[in-house]
């Protein structure tokens, strides 16, 4: 029966009115298809086969970008072979119904992939179904500051529609599919027997094209993927917080805490994004290395000498705080349960011990921070300075709300210069450095820095975002120099009010992105202790670390989360582990 004469048939048995408009539609659309059979059948053939591109491309979408390969598509997916078989085996209303919701869940594991893609290109991991939605709020946070409101919103709502879209077309392509091979059963049922016996020999064979195997189960794999990621995060968030109430330092007394740094002014330092990548590439790495030597020399020829490691952060191209709060607390913290649970608990973090002591102060300059912080308790940091609280009134610099040289400045004016009873431990976090990389900041006459306001003229003259992010080559060659100069504006800050009394420690919190690092697996940043007083430095002589700003390809690398316990136990604090 002709599709027309079924529709109309359709809407009399359910006495549905039909006004003479839309029945003069349907006769000049039956009309138009009588006059033009052959434009009419390569219409619906294109679309029978487009159906089949789109559903066959879902099940065998990578979810990784460098997976996107014409190779990866030229498989057998499992899948589709048993669709086909059950859509052959069931009634009409039972199989319209399976082919939608068949279609609808390739549509959600199309997502799920094309989250997995964008959260590998920036946080070198997958998307986990329990713990990242919130990051989708932070990625949006970041796109308003970078970006402006606008573009931020309409990206956000155009990846909901596109999500709700994927979902819709892939099971109407289905419900389509379906279809035909309903009205085809005996040579669709024959099509499925000989994919079906292929892929068993392939798979039997262990046959390959470009070393992949072509009986595919990728659609299988990213479920049971997905499923195993949820499975193991709520076995690691137990076993996680009883590891974060067993602390080697936990008990140990005030007194014993640190005593071979007392009276010196300690700066704990994080450097947004400063990896190896810095020192490794060969497009980045002579603006950095000539910042990093040159640094140095004026460092040394002030009275200051350094020695500098590796570090294996627990993120990668974001996330920071995840960096910051592993490398102070001890404890591995690569997701945001962890963070969570760590920051709740009574670990003993590195900043906490000097205020524990006693003998310090504590501090912490947090130019990104722009709403409420908890956390600077868990920290053990007695007064926090946020965005808003350090007088600067010139312009941001994509999500950098202020150059570091002001916060630098303006921590020297609120907190370091002052007079007081006793030392000072600061945390300092330097944001110039964070993507887009666009506009980057430059240095002026540290006498002209005022309100910020003379930041307006560097910043209108600076680069667009939009520009650098589309490119490669230009975000590496602007991520240089945005670490040159978060490095010459903390090493210029120490050269101008260190004192002999002054130790900086200063590292990374991750590596960049891959549009810089490309697709990686390394996740090392460089950390420097910087200090006047040789007994400082001699105490870390085990530690094998080498002289100056730059650490040596072949210097020691430690996961991020030994470095308080090292630390803690190079100054002499005394291990007084709790028991729970």
């Amino acid at each position: 029966m002709p599709v027309f004469t079924r529709v109309l048939t359709r809407l009399r048995a359910l006495r549905v009115p039909l006004r003479p408009r839309d029945a003069r539609v349907l006769v000049r659309l039956r009309a138009a298809r009588d006059a033009h059979p052959s434009a009419h059948r390569a219409l619906r053939i294109t679309g029978h086969v487009l159906a089949a591109v789109l559903v066959l491309s879902a099940l065998l979408m990578p979810n990784t970008a460098p997976g996107l390969r014409p190779d990866r598509f030229t498989r057998i997916p499992a899948e589709a072979i048993v669709g086909a078989v059950l859509l052959l085996a069931l009634p009409r209303r039972p199989r319209v119904v399976f082919a939608a919701l068949y279609g609808a869940g390739l549509g959600v594991l199309t997502v799920l992939n094309l989250l997995d893609i964008g959260f590998s290109e920036y946080l070198g991991r997958g998307f986990n179904l329990v713990l990242d939605w919130g990051l989708l709020d932070d990625a949006l946070s970041y796109m308003r500051d970078s970006m402006g409101g606008f573009v931020a919103n309409a990206a956000a709502v155009g990846a909901v529609l596109l999500a709700l879209l994927v979902v819709v077309v892939m099971a109407l392509a289905t419900v389509r599919l379906g279809n035909v091979i309903a009205r085809h059963r005996a040579r669709a049922g024959q099509g499925a027997m000989v994919a079906g016996t292929v892929w068993i020999t392939c798979a039997s064979l262990g046959l390959q094209i470009s070393g992949l195997p072509v009986a595919s189960d990728r659609a299988a794999d990213t479920l049971r993927g997905q499923t195993q990621r949820v499975v193991d995060t709520l076995r690691d968030e137990a076993a996680f917080a009883k590891e974060a109430r067993t602390d080697t330092f936990g008990a140990t007394p005030p007194g014993q805490l640190l005593p071979d740094l007392r009276g010196k002014d300690v700066v704990i330092a994080f450097i947004e994004s400063y990896g190896r990548v810095a020192m490794d590439d060969p497009l980045i790495e002579p603006g950095v290395t000539r910042t990093l030597d040159t640094r140095g020399a004026a460092l040394a020829a002030a009275g200051y000498r350094a020695r500098s490691g590796w570090l294996t952060s627990s993120t990668y191209g974001g996330s920071s705080w995840l960096g910051h709060s592993t490398t102070l607390s001890g404890l591995w913290i690569d997701n945001q349960q962890r963070y969570r649970t760590a920051t709740h608990s009574d670990r003993l973090t590195l900043t906490a011990a000097f205020r524990k002591s006693g003998a310090w102060d504590t501090v912490g300059i947090m130019p990104g921070v722009q709403k409420t912080w908890p956390e600077a308790e868990w920290y053990g940091l007695d007064k926090v300075y946020d965005a808003f609280e350090m007088g600067y009134e010139g312009p941001k610099f994509s999500w950098s709300t202020m150059p570091d040289q002001y916060a630098l400045e303006a921590f020297e004016r609120l907190e370091h210069g002052r007079k007081r009873s006793r030392p000072l431990m600061s945390e300092v976090i330097l944001t110039s450095s964070h993507q887009p990389w666009a506009p980057v900041p430059e240095m002026v006459d540290w006498e002209d820095l005022g309100d910020g306001s003379v930041f307006d003229a560097i910043e209108k003259e600076g680069r667009d975002a939009s520009e650098v992010m589309a490119d490669s080559t230009e975000s590496r060659k602007e991520y240089g120099k945005s670490v040159s100069y978060s490095v010459t504006a903390l090493t210029e800050w120490l050269e101008r009010y260190g004192t002999d009394d002054t130790v900086l420690v200063f590292l990374g919190d991750h590596q960049p992105v891959a549009r810089v690092t490309g697709h990686t697996r390394n996740r090392d940043v460089p950390v420097t202790v910087v200090a006047k007083d040789p007994e400082v430095l001699k105490k870390i002589d085990g530690w094998r670390w080498t002289p100056g700003l730059r650490p040596a390809d072949d210097a020691p690398v430690w996961k991020m989360d030994a470095f308080r316990d090292r630390f803690l136990t190079a100054y002499g604090s005394v291990p007084r582990p709790t028991k729970r």
